[in-house]
């Protein structure tokens, strides 16, 4: 945070820049409230622009069409969270457990900012063909990312256990629908979660008689 409040990402900015930034931040935040509210589909620009207090003219010329408004939201949430470099910190990490601690932590931190944002960009696959292949690319990804922490980590793993079985293992306890039951629908915490995910993940995956 620079001065009178200013972010790192205005830092350096012209005037002019710093306005059409809190602009398109601005869009995105009404367009969040609106898709969680109503629903991708049945969201439009001009309700968007009308919950921004924007002219509909400034939404299109800032982000073309409601995909891309979409697009922004999640690249936000990614900033936000850094879960991806803190996946990709894990797999570079020796001990087995320290790489389970951060992975749990990185769902954590990716969850409990933006977990409703799955449900989101869902709603919006079912209705657009594009947004349906960008949500399966990211998904990729983040399968991608995961499974890197699994590899290397063969002599740690439980007796009898793949590698491939162990990645299966760490997505299926990372998924976002677990966050949700246990912490919005059962009411844990967020710190419980990230506890209760780095214990099942090091109970479901190591031996025993790993070295730590």
């Amino acid at each position: 945070m620079g001065r009178s409040g200013e972010t790192r990402e205005e830092a350096g900015l012209t005037h002019r820049q710093r306005q059409a930034l809190q602009t398109r931040r601005l869009i995105a935040e009404a367009a969040t409230r609106l898709f969680l509210e109503r629903g991708y589909a049945a969201t439009t620009i001009d309700a968007i622009a009308g919950e921004a207090g924007v002219a509909v003219s400034t939404v299109y010329a800032v982000f073309k069409n409601k995909r891309a408004v979409l697009r922004e939201i999640r690249m936000a949430w990614h900033q936000q969270t850094r879960a991806r470099e803190i996946n990709e910190e894990a797999a570079e990490q020796q001990d087995p457990e320290r790489r389970l601690e951060m992975v749990a932590h990185a769902n954590r931190r990716q969850w409990e900012l933006g977990a409703k944002l799955v449900a989101i960009y869902q709603g919006a696959a079912a209705a657009d063909r594009e947004a349906a292949a960008e949500l399966e690319e990211a998904l990729r990804g983040r399968r991608a990312a995961l499974d890197r922490v699994v590899k290397g980590m063969e002599a740690a793993l439980r007796p009898g256990m793949s590698v491939d079985r162990a990645a299966a293992i760490l997505r299926a306890l990372c998924r976002a629908e677990v966050y949700r039951e246990l912490v919005e629908e059962s009411g844990w915490s967020p710190d419980e979660y990230e506890a209760w995910l780095g214990e099942a993940l090091e109970g479901q995956l190591l031996s025993p008689n790993a070295d730590s």
